[in-house]
Order: C-alpha cells, then sequence, then structure tokens
C-alpha cells in the first residue's frame, strides 16, 4: 500500500488509522459531503449573479452610449445658436420662424 503522511496505512493497525483521519480532517483535506455541497452551490450562485450583473452592465453600457449621443446634439445645436451681444448676427425671438436649414454668409 502507499504511504500517506509518511505511514503506511496498512501494517499501522486502528489507531493509525483514526489518527490519519483526524489529520486529514483537521487539515481540510476531508470534509462532510453537505459541506461540499454546499460550496458547490455557493459557487453556482456566484456565477448566476455574475451572469446577471454582466447582463445589466451592458444594458447600462447601450443606455449610456445612447445619452451620450443625445449630449452630443445638444452641444451641436447650443453652438449654432446666436450668440448674444455679436451685433452682426440678428437677434431671435419668440415668434420667430425656425428654418431646418443653416445660415451661410455671403
Amino acid at each position: 500500500m502507499s504511504e500517506v503522511f509518511g505511514v503506511d496505512p496498512g501494517g499501522a493497525g486502528i489507531g493509525a488509522l483514526l489518527s490519519l483521519v483526524v489529520l486529514l480532517i483537521l487539515t481540510g483535506r476531508l470534509i462532510p459531503r453537505r459541506t461540499h455541497e454546499d460550496a458547490i452551490a455557493d459557487r453556482d450562485n456566484w456565477r448566476s449573479a455574475f451572469l446577471e450583473s454582466e447582463a445589466a452592465r451592458k444594458v447600462e453600457h447601450e443606455q449610456v452610449e445612447e445619452l451620450l449621443e443625445l449630449a452630443k446634439l445638444g452641444g451641436h445645436i447650443l453652438t449654432a445658436l446666436p450668440r448674444p451681444g455679436k451685433p452682426d448676427e440678428e437677434e431671435v425671438t419668440a415668434d420667430a420662424r425656425m428654418d431646418p436649414s443653416p445660415r451661410t454668409r455671403l
């Protein structure tokens, strides 16, 4: 038989085998089946939670991209508005008609 921790279990007797089992339990190499099943269940729970959070992160990323596009559009709209205090541009009033085509200077 092979040696475990330097002891031959076949020739050692009952006391040595019991000592070996206690030593394996104390070092954590021998655990109850229930503890092992709980560890596997915890690992599976963490895996499902990770996959769920990754799906939520993907949705969040898509929403942020859409908001950035809207922010860029808002920036373009704000820069296209006439600035107050410049004498060469006409004043925009509330009853002014909006023209979708850009103004060009000649």
